[in-house]
């Protein structure tokens, strides 16, 4: 089955291990098509440093009244079970998952097809699927990833159904997490790439070549 027929859920978020996650954005994508879309704030479980503030405009005091993120437990474990997440350098947002929740639910592992496996990944990286893909970027930065290709009015399309009015800028959950879902459509629109199978995206997803190679041996068996 391609990669593209699979619902994939590219998630992003604003916040820190100091301060806990403050913002998320979910966007569920499937044959090249923004599905759904989730966001919320949400209230900081420590110290919000005025330097993260500057970078995406959440502070304390407009968090205070909001839910922490602790309360998703079920929407983040469901969305696991349906179908792999993605991040631009998921990396970070693991991180910050796995700091709420070391595990979700036993789920399927969409890198072994009829395995089940208790771990959020592995995860679809754009931002190592574009370096992998287009080795002459000049950058991974989510922006800089996004002009290259020509998508920002596409994304400020996006942004102007889905996010937030004071949220459509970079450093907005749900505004990242549609740049990023835009990012994988874009390659769903190319014939070659949307033949990939969901385990040949996930293996380009990693520069690790040891991690890799164990990705792609599963698909010979």
């Amino acid at each position: 089955m391609s990669w593209v027929d699979q619902p994939i859920f590219f998630v992003d978020f604003e916040g820190s291990r100091v301060s806990g996650i403050l913002e998320y954005g979910v966007v569920m994508l499937l044959r090249g098509g923004i599905v759904e879309t989730h966001t919320r704030l949400c209230a900081p479980t420590g110290r919000v440093r005025a330097e993260d503030t500057a970078v995406h405009g959440l502070s304390e005091a407009t968090l205070a009244a909001h839910r922490p993120f602790a309360v998703e437990w079920d929407f983040f474990a469901q969305l696991r079970e349906r179908g792999p997440l993605a991040a631009h350098y998921a990396g970070v947002e693991n991180a910050l998952l796995k700091g709420v929740w070391p595990y979700p639910r036993s789920s399927p592992d969409f890198a072994r097809p009829g395995e089940w496996v208790v771990d959020w990944g592995p995860w679809i990286d754009s931002a190592r699927l574009y370096a992998q893909l287009f080795p002459t970027l000049d950058s991974g930065r989510l922006e800089a990833v996004v002009s290259a290709f020509g998508l920002e009015s596409e994304l400020e399309r996006a942004a102007a159904a889905h996010c937030p009015p004071d949220r459509r800028q970079y450093h907005c959950a749900l505004y990242d997490a549609l740049a990023g879902a835009l990012l994988l459509a874009r390659l769903a629109r190319d014939p070659q790439l949307a033949g990939l199978t969901l385990l040949q995206l996930l293996a380009l997803s990693t520069l690790d070549p040891v991690k890799r190679d164990a990705l792609q041996q599963r698909e010979l068996f």
